[in-house]
Parts: structure tokens; sequence; C-alpha cells
């Protein structure tokens, strides 16, 4: 059986990765199922946001994890909608993932939009974007940025998995993480 592909958004909170994965499953040719970190928080409980929420947080983010590779391993397309704070989930994800066909997207927009959408969701502490910033992981490697205060960038994910020779991330990062 062949592998599903997976388009990996990553961008910090109320960057448009939501809306950015509903636009591409209506766009793209072939079903692609969309995980969403968001959806995998939301199975915890809002009682259990205590001192063992962080231990159950990571159980649930190594799930969602698990969960994209038995996606794509079961030959389902997959987006994945996610917020990589930490180092160690981008170095999970990437060991995980490292044998799958990873379209690795960096979700931006300008800092004032941002703020607008963090403003007018009204379900976000205000600041959390901004503060998420600086804790993005990584900085640097992907195979494409976008930018969702434009309208190209579904347009430009969808062209880029044309050419599979430029879904260069992941690879990149194992390679970086195992020497």
């Amino acid at each position: 059986m062949e592998k599903g592909k997976i388009i990996f958004l990553n961008g910090v909170s109320s960057s448009g990765k939501s809306t950015l994965a509903k636009l591409l499953q209506g766009k793209l040719t072939e079903p692609y199922c969309w995980l969403s970190l968001d959806n995998f928080l939301s199975t915890i409980h809002d009682k259990f946001y205590n001192s063992e929420y962080r231990a159950t947080l990571r159980q649930a983010m190594r799930a969602m994890h698990h969960t994209i590779k038995l996606f794509s391993d079961l030959g389902l397309n997959v987006i994945v909608d996610h917020v990589l704070e930490k180092q160690e989930w981008l170095e999970e994800c990437v060991k995980i993932l490292n044998e799958s066909s990873v379209l690795f997207v960096h979700v931006t927009c300008p800092l004032e939009e941002l703020r607008r959408r963090e403003k007018e969701r009204g379900d976000r502490p205000i600041g959390q974007a901004e503060g998420q910033l600086t804790q993005l992981n990584p900085k640097d490697t992907y195979d494409i940025t976008v930018d969702t205060a434009k309208k190209s960038c579904v347009d430009e994910i969808i062209d880029i998995l044309n050419y599979p020779e430029k879904l260069a991330a992941f690879k990149i990062l194992w390679a970086k993480y195992n020497k």
C-alpha cells in the first residue's frame, strides 16, 4: 500500500492554518484528512487543566504525532494543523515521519493581522500568537512559507505538491538531528 501524502502546516495561533486547511481540502483533487492540534487538545476536559495537565498534554501531543503517521501509513493523505512551540515536538515529528512524504509549510501573516484575528476570534488569550512567534520551531527549515494575508497561498502549496523532489525540509531536519 502506498503511503498517504502529508501537508504539515506549522504556524502560530491565528496565523490562518485552520482556514488554509479547509481551503486546501476544497481545492485539492484528492481527499485529505485534517488533523488539528486544537482538536487533539480538546480531547482533554477543562477540569484537568491543573498540575497534571502538562503530562496529559504531552501524551495527547504524542498521540497526534503518531496518528499522523498512522493515517499516512494506511494510505490516507493528511493536512496537519500544528503549532510546534517546543523543539522536542519538532524532533519527535521528524523522527516519526522521516520515511513519509511531507510538505512542510510555514504559515505566516503580518503581526497586525495576527492581532486582529486573535481579537476577532475571542477564544484565545490576547497576545498568545505574538508570544508564540519566538517559540515556533524551526526558525528557518521549511519547504515553503506562505502568507495567509495573500490570496495565492493555497495555489502555492498545491503547486509545490507537483514537485516531490522539493519536499526536503523533513529530510534536512532528519539528517541534522541524526548526526
